[in-house]
């Protein structure tokens, strides 16, 4: 399919893997979608500056990367930001089409409905999308597919009149006549409210003046504080909603001073925010931010989980502000007839942005087209690109070729780095991932063979030996027991499984054994590191069982954050070192005792403020410490082993020190915890240098089955 692409300040449009529907969502082949001309447009002029100009503009972010070169030493650090600074980026957030596809869970719509969709990253400028129930809605029988692509940019501008809160017969300022100001003056109109527009375009005041504002006004032209002062009988007005884009702050001052006692203002644009207490203390001023398109924005369980808000307790949501968006624009009650400006063929994506950008001239709002749909040919739709071949060259069979799925932060960031170390070894045959275009971006980078959506491509692929899984958590031992049915080996990034069934389910296929069987391995990687391995060298020489205490402090994350689900931080993090106690120690593990956290707020959580300890049948004790509640400054990880009259401690991965005991000195700059070395240990099970598997999988399994056990005592 053609998806709209931004790099360096360039938009344009390219192919890539079209993607299947997902639970809980519906996937829509697009009619037409709408450019914001303040949003993208600024994201175009963001991706073009240099590194040095993004640094001075965002400070924060020099922060993160001084942490990142802390933690993962110059060269990475270095490798990861130049890959950010030069990756392409998808746009775009407004679309109408058709539903071709229902996911699983969805009750709400059927194939062929004529739906109107929003969301950054979802409802992009491509041929189809794949969007959340939540942000997707019907559009009025008989609508037009092209005044409905507007619907985010109709969302936000009724959310920001909602939280103006005016009443018949108030009086209202709106500072900017683009789009979401001209919008705004219509609703405005609408509810009975009197309007004036701010603007220094005297043409789209004229426009605004067409749509029913009373008063309009060019601050270049006239000093605009006193014209609404005069407007208003000195009063002042009810409330001023900002939809303007600007850096300076003097705007926001103004509208301040424009605001009767008792006032507001509301943010629905961009405005420079140095906030002069004169403006607002005598008159007791209300200053009240508007989030996009309503209640549900950024809130994941609402947006990605389909988890409304009863209409009794918020009666509008975002997907409610646009479904009544869509029906006052097919009614006549908004008009648009002088906001779309053109309209684009997608192919031609290129020029739409640059109108844009033009000095001159520069439309309100622009449409791209993507064709009708024929509705007699809903189910061929189905059947779209989803595999884009990149290379055509021999595939090499004296290394690993590895399909990877998905292409997150920590596969692309540790994984496929590592890979390329290892190119006598491994090869990046394909990349799969839920959105086409990053599937096509790494793998381009990687020069792998192609890349695709279709989890099926990989697994019908003779030429692929092994699967990495590096996917959400849940996903895990769902796709490595699809994958080991189709006989192909699994690496599969830890967690092996979040439930009981899903563990059951991979172990079923060696129920009788793993002779002439793939290879399963999960990515429990502490085990593999150099400080790991010299410490193994010492324990297995011992007379007397281990003591072992390990401390990993976990850092806070907020509890609505995705890896609080499917067996949370403990399932998917603790079980690295429940793995490393196992390894040293050598032995199962005969009990598990946990005392939890027990907060006085709700800031932070039990589940992830664990003391975990582990005896094993040959009589080491091994204590884990999780916790959420420690500093970041202070190390991440420290272990302490002791035995025989000898203790080892490991700091962060980084040194090692003996006591009683002569180590191999071993000092890094940056944490080395067993990525590489992981990977080369596989490398010798595939080739059959090494007949047992990295790590067994009565190891794996214990391994998994604790941490689900450890999680129901939260």
């Amino acid at each position: 399919m053609i998806q709209t692409i931004i790099k360096k300040g360039k938009v344009f449009p390219e192919a890539v893997p079209a993607p299947l529907v997902s639970k809980g969502a519906l996937l829509i082949k697009v009619v037409n979608s709408c450019i914001s001309a303040g949003t993208e447009i600024s994201g175009v002029q963001d991706s073009g500056k240099s590194l040095i100009k993004r640094a001075l503009e965002q400070p924060k972010n020099v922060r993160k990367v001084i942490d990142m070169v802390r933690s993962d030493g110059i060269a990475n650090a270095y490798a990861k930001v130049k890959g950010k600074i030069e990756s392409e980026t998808v746009t775009g957030y407004s679309i109408s089409g058709v539903v071709i596809a229902v996911g699983e869970g969805s009750q709400l719509f059927q194939i062929g409905d004529h739906v109107a969709a929003a969301g950054a990253g979802l409802a992009n400028h491509a041929e189809y999308v794949d969007v959340p129930e939540n942000l997707v809605m019907k559009m009025p029988q008989g609508m037009d597919f092209k005044p409905a692509s507007t619907v985010a940019l109709g969302g936000i501008a009724l959310q920001g009149v909602r939280r103006a809160d005016l009443r018949l017969g108030d009086m209202a300022v709106v500072v900017g006549a683009g789009v979401l100001g001209l919008l705004t003056i219509q609703m405005l109109k609408l509810s009975g409210v009197q309007t004036a527009a701010v603007d220094i375009n005297d043409e789209r005041l004229s426009i605004a003046q067409d749509m029913g504002a009373a008063l309009i006004i060019n601050p270049a032209m006239e000093n605009v504080v006193d014209a609404i002062r005069n407007w208003t009988g000195e009063h002042g007005t009810d409330a001023v909603i900002f939809t303007a884009t600007t850096g300076r702050s003097e705007p926001l001052s103004q509208s301040f001073q424009m605001c009767r006692r008792k006032g507001r203002v509301v943010l629905v644009g961009v405005v420079g925010m140095e906030i002069k207490r004169e403006d607002m203390f005598q008159k007791e001023l209300d200053f009240l931010i508007s989030t996009s398109y309503g209640p549900g924005r950024y809130d994941r369980k609402y947006e990605e989980k389909g988890c409304d808000y009863p209409l009794a307790y918020v009666r509008w949501t975002e997907n409610r502000n646009m479904t009544e968006y869509l029906r006052l624009v097919h009614k006549g009650s908004l008009r648009l007839d002088k906001l779309i400006n053109a309209v684009y063929p997608i192919e031609r994506v290129t020029e739409a942005f640059e109108a844009l950008q033009r000095a001159q001239n520069k439309p309100l709002m622009v449409l791209l087209d993507y064709g009708t749909v024929d509705t007699d040919r809903l189910w061929d739709y189905r059947d779209h690109k989803r595999k884009i071949l990149l290379s055509t060259l021999p595939v090499a069979k004296d290394v690993v070729n590895v399909a990877l799925v998905g292409a997150g932060a920590f596969a692309t960031g540790i994984h496929l780095p590592n890979i390329k170390k290892l190119a006598k070894k491994f090869r990046l045959h394909c990349v799969i991932s839920r959105t086409g275009h990053k599937a096509k971006t790494v793998a381009q980078q990687y020069q792998a063979c192609y890349a695709t959506t279709d989890y099926q491509d990989a697994l019908k692929d003779p030429e692929v030996d092994l699967i990495l899984i590096c996917t959400r958590h849940d996903s895990h031992a769902e796709l490595a027991a699809q994958a080991i049915q189709a006989g192909k080996h699994v690496f599969v990034e830890k967690p092996l499984a979040t439930s009981q069934e899903g563990l059951n389910a991979v172990n079923a296929f060696y129920a009788d054994g793993i002779h002439n069987k793939p290879v399963l391995f999960t990515g429990f990687n502490r085990r593999f590191s150099i400080y790991a391995q010299e410490i193994k060298k010492h324990t297995d020489k011992r007379i007397n069982p281990l003591f072992v205490h390990y401390r990993m402090n976990a850092g806070y994350m907020p509890l609505d954050e995705w890896v609080h689900e499917d067996g949370g931080r403990i399932v998917g993090e603790a079980c690295h070192i429940i793995d490393l106690m196992t390894f040293l120690t050598g032995s199962s593990i005969k009990c598990i005792s946990v005392d939890n956290l027990v907060p006085v707020n709700d800031k932070y959580s039990s589940v992830d403020n664990k003391v975990i300890t582990l005896a094993y049948q040959e009589g080491s004790v091994a204590t884990i410490h999780y916790f959420a509640v420690g500093n970041r400054e202070y190390p991440k990880e420290n272990m302490e082993v002791h035995f025989d009259g000898k203790s080892i401690v490991l700091d962060d991965y980084i040194s090692l020190k003996g006591y009683g005991v002569r180590l191999n000195q071993i000092h890094t700059n940056a944490s080395q915890k067993g990525h590489l070395e992981e990977l080369e240990r596989l490398y010798e099970t595939l080739k059959g240098t090494n007949a047992n598997w990295p790590i067994e999988l009565w190891d794996m399994t214990q391994t998994t089955e604790a941490a689900l056990m450890i999680m129901e005592f939260s």
